[in-house]
């Protein structure tokens, strides 16, 4: 309403209410609610505003008599009302397609005459303070309502519950000095960048007639407004800025917002490359590719970087964020949220129909992933492919999603650069004051079709039509200019023709450019490199510690504050692993990752896990969180060493999106150990996308490594189809040129030193690992303390745990994972001596020299089985079959090919019977060792004797 505060309009408190609890507090939003309609009501109180009414006729020289006052108070009521009918609903009334093909009829609550005031446009009301007027005629109210309200830009705000959020929205839009406004110079750099944005796409269009390049014709006002964004953004902080975008109009941002050359972008529309011939990798299309950039703003230089994507719209969405959160953290600007800005740029139908862009809308305000606010830009095309919008979602705008976080929208008519401009303006004041996200819905066209070689006509004629016989924006708003005298009538044409020859220059030095590096060892990343070889580069890496530090870790994690009231059961927790370390045995899952998080905190790395139960462990086996049991108040033992940085967060229910997210910060920050924890296994299927597209294919595409650790269980235990398997198998499908690694440890030391390898080694390569349910507590699965220090180092094979001569053993069982355990167990139980059971703890990349290596000492061996719990169509059999193969003719065991011992082949990954499981797992066992063989030969033997006797 303005500065000014009146009687019947006081200033709005903080809901007042009990005070929240630690573990039930409240979103800020939330805490600093409102009734979002107090000023309506304070407005509708007829005793209040006969006062201010009397206060002010008497001021003003008007007739102060009880009739009078009162008739004057109920057209203020009625005037006010129709404000605020304004404020929440005029944007449905707003001129914002281009086309005008959308029909929308004209809210009746909206009229003069809803409100009783027809004919009564001279009417003198008081509305103290309202657009600056103490008393305004009707009819003039009216005409700025409808000019401020229902003009190019229609606002969403009303349904924010903080009431400093809505004063600045509402005072951004209707004092005259913030409004619409730019200067003659500013006018100037809108026309230009338009044409620089129209001319690019028609350039682009002539010189590779037919090549899609999803070109943003139609809605070429964006390239000046996140200009806006940058300039305006440079002066309240922001010093870097990471953009994440689907195809729509990715070639003209990356060359005229974010200036990567001309010339390189029409050297890889001549099938070149933007980097080096002996970089290799796969590359991508054009309109996947991502850069980075500086550019300079009236003194001021903004990093700019846009996130490779795949086809997958929206899916680079949580990478953004996660990227931003990490650089955020190397720049210490996790509170200000200040420095550095995440920019989504969305499709409308992508917006209102992909997940994935709620699960993001639910991160910005919850602790571990929040980013300060996120500016979402919708190019909305009014169409999704081939459908249109009735057909794409139930709600009026594809941007309704966004209210669900209560943030504002702005809708903006695409024809009105200047307006786009002003939208994009507000946005980064509010994102930079507030912190949270905005949304600006850029109602445009499509000029052609999907891509340049679509016939749109044959889905939407009538639209097509309009399209066909619609001017361009440039050609709109410089004639705007040249009625205000802004420009003359020569200025477009002689812009366009210059920046035509521009292009045409860039276009000639295209055919000569070659890249003279790649761009994905610098920065942060300065120090890593591609592995050249990658057998030897994962040979033993120094991943021990020594005793001291082993000795500190211990007393860390074993020792419980004073003032802090642990659970019973978590005491007796810590008494078993006080006792680990004095006695040197006995060490478990959870402490020995423990000791792997602790020791690299303490030599400078950061270490970050998530996932949806990670900080108790969904198997109550972690406890890296100890909660007070009077006042909930959280003690982190790992938080409490020097040099690094621990982090563990309870993340929100979500796979895609959460996974997606780490996978960014783990994109950004080499030096940070990033986990992502499945709760089960079984549900990184919910995550597939970001598995395939960015996980085991970014690097190859994009030039773009990434530390990223899938921590998923793994096992068979009767727990049904659904909490049984991590799915292995797709994960080794994708496999191939040294892009992942897969594991399935059964040592907690080795456990230990697989995570500590993984930051040592001076590369990053993902690591999936299938991690244990039950071996989390199982006796066999322990290790002692020599383990972790001295020498030892990741084991890439595992021997049998009995120690068997190597001329002795006729058949070798290969397994990964708990299963060993249960062969051990069995074989032993059989009093079997010539079954070796050795352990694949690395399924790829293959350990398939050091195998060799152990087959060649077997010289009796007769037979190699692989076994696993998984159907025979899943786990790792396909991709072993031929490894083992290998490995078997290496070590001069020609013709011998490993047999398999398994689950029968199944389209349900496990049964949900106990009893059918526990006979599975008995006949698998029993075939791996071969003992129903062994059982016949023996009852052949006992019946030849009693024939002779």
């Amino acid at each position: 309403m303005g500065n000014e505060q009146h009687d019947f309009l006081p200033e709005l408190s903080d809901q007042e209410g009990p005070q929240p609890g630690p573990s039930w507090g409240n979103p800020r939003w939330l805490e600093s609610a409102v009734d979002a309609d107090a000023d309506l009501t304070q407005a509708m109180d007829p005793t209040a505003m006969k006062l201010a009414v009397k206060d002010a006729a008497a001021k003003a020289g008007k007739p102060t008599d009880p009739k009078a006052i009162e008739q004057a108070a109920d057209n203020s009521i009625r005037a006010m009302l129709m404000v605020r009918l304004y404020r929440v609903r005029g944007h449905l009334a707003a001129n914002l397609d281009p086309l005008g093909l959308s029909h929308r009829d004209q809210p009746e609550d909206l009229s003069l005459e809803w409100h009783g005031f027809s004919g009564q446009e001279d009417l003198e009301v008081y509305v103290g303070g309202v657009f600056g007027f103490e008393w305004v005629t009707i009819g003039q109210l009216y005409r700025v309502l409808r000019e401020t309200y229902c003009g190019h830009v229609g606002l969403e705000y009303m349904h924010i519950s903080d009431t400093e959020e809505r004063r600045f929205l509402q005072d951004k839009f209707e004092k005259p000095e913030d409004t619409i406004q730019f200067t003659a110079e500013g006018k100037h750099a809108i026309l230009q960048a338009v044409i620089r944005g129209e001319e690019y796409e028609k350039f682009l269009g002539k010189k590779y007639v037919g090549t899609k390049r999803f070109g943003l014709d139609g809605g070429e006002s964006m390239i000046p407004a996140l200009e806006a964004v940058i300039k305006y953004g440079s002066q309240l902080g922001v010093r870097e800025i990471v953009y994440g975008m689907a195809h729509r109009g990715r070639l003209n941002v990356l060359a005229n917002v974010m200036a990567k050359p001309y010339r390189v972008i029409f050297h890889e529309f001549q099938g070149g490359s933007a980097n080096p011939e002996d970089v290799g990798g796969s590359g991508d299309v054009k309109y996947h590719l991502g850069t980075s950039t500086d550019r300079e703003f009236d003194g001021i230089s903004v990093h700019m970087s846009l996130v490779p994507n795949p086809s997958h719209l929206e899916a680079v969405n949580p990478v953004v964020l996660g990227k931003v959160r990490a650089q955020q953290a190397m720049r210490e600007d996790l509170d200000a949220h200040e420095q550095v800005l995440p920019v989504l740029l969305h499709g409308d139908a992508a917006f209102a129909g992909q997940g994935i862009v709620w699960e993001c809308l639910g991160f910005s305000g919850v602790n571990g992933y929040n980013t300060g606010g996120c500016i979402h830009f919708v190019i909305n095309n009014q169409i999704g492919f081939t459908t249109s919008p009735r057909f794409a979602r139930s709600s009026p705008y594809p941007s309704d999603v966004a209210k669900g976080v209560q943030a504002p929208i702005l809708h903006v008519n695409g024809d009105d650069p200047e307006a786009v401009t002003f939208a994009c303006k507000l946005a980064i004041e509010y994102r930079q004051r507030f912190k949270r996200d905005i949304v600006i819905d850029m109602w445009c066209y499509r000029r052609f079709g999907h891509n340049e070689g679509d016939e749109p006509s044959f889905t939407q004629p009538l639209m097509y039509d309009a399209i066909r016989k619609h001017p361009r924006v440039s050609e709109l708003y410089s004639d705007k200019l040249i009625e205000q005298g802004v420009v003359e009538k020569g200025l477009a044409p002689q812009m366009r023709e210059e920046f035509n020859a521009l292009l045409q220059e860039e276009f000639d030095a295209a055919d000569s450019y070659k890249a003279n590096e790649a761009d994905w060892f610098g920065g942060r990343w300065a120090g890593m490199n591609k592995p050249a070889d990658p057998e030897t580069a994962r040979r033993n890496v120094d991943s021990a510690i020594d005793k001291k530090l082993f000795d500190s870790l211990g007393r860390t994690l074993t020792t419980v504050p004073d003032d802090h009231t642990i659970h019973k059961t978590l005491q007796r927790v810590l008494d078993a692993k006080r006792a680990m370390f004095d006695n040197g045995e006995g060490f478990d899952w959870a402490t020995a990752e423990a000791l792997a998080y602790g020791s690299l905190v303490t030599e400078g790395f950061g270490v970050r896990l998530s996932g949806q139960d990670s900080g108790r462990g969904t198997f109550s086996q972690r406890h890296a969180v100890w909660v007070d049991q009077n006042t909930e108040e959280k003690y982190i033992p790992l938080c409490q060493l020097p040099h690094g940085k621990f982090e563990v967060y309870d993340s929100p229910l979500s796979e895609y999106g959460v996974l997606g997210f780490e996978y960014g910060f783990a994109l950004a920050d080499p030096k940070t150990l990033v986990m992502w924890e499945a709760q089960f296994g079984d549900f990184v299927n919910g995550a597939q996308i970001m598995i395939d597209q960015f996980i085991a294919a970014g690097e190859v595409k994009w030039l773009r490594a990434n530390g990223l650790v899938l921590l998923l269980p793994h096992g068979y235990e009767g727990q049904g189809p659904e909490h049984s398997s991590a799915r292995l198998e797709r994960f080794l499908q994708l496999c191939a040129n040294d892009n992942i690694q897969v594991c399935n440890i059964t040592t907690p030391a080795n456990y230990f030193h697989v995570l500590r390898r993984q930051m040592l080694r001076p590369f990053r390569k993902p690591l999936v690992i299938m991690t244990p349910k039950s071996l989390l507590r199982h006796p066999l699965a322990k290790s002692n303390a020599e383990e972790f220090l001295g020498n030892h180092h990741f084991m890439r094979i595992k021997s049998d745990l009995t120690e068997i001569d190597d001329k002795k053993i006729k058949r070798l069982v290969l397994c990964s994972g708990k299963v060993a355990y249960d062969l051990i167990q069995k074989r032993d139980e059989e009093e079997v001596d010539d079954v070796s059971i050795v352990r694949i703890e690395q399924l790829y990349p293959f350990p398939g020299e050091p195998l060799a290596v152990r087959l060649k000492r077997m010289t009796n061996l007769e037979e190699v089985i692989w076994c696993q719990e998984e159907p025979k169509n899943n786990g790792a059999w396909f991709f072993v079959e031929s490894q083992i193969e290998e490995a078997l003719t290496e070590a001069g065991h020609q013709g011998m090919r490993p047999q398999y011992a398994g689950r029968e082949v199944a389209a349900s990954p496990a049964t949900g019977f106990a009893k059918r499981h526990l006979a599975q797992q008995e006949g698998l066992v029993s075939v791996a060792l071969g003992l129903s063989e062994r059982g016949k030969s023996h009852r052949k033997m006992n019946s030849t004797r009693k024939k002779k006797a």
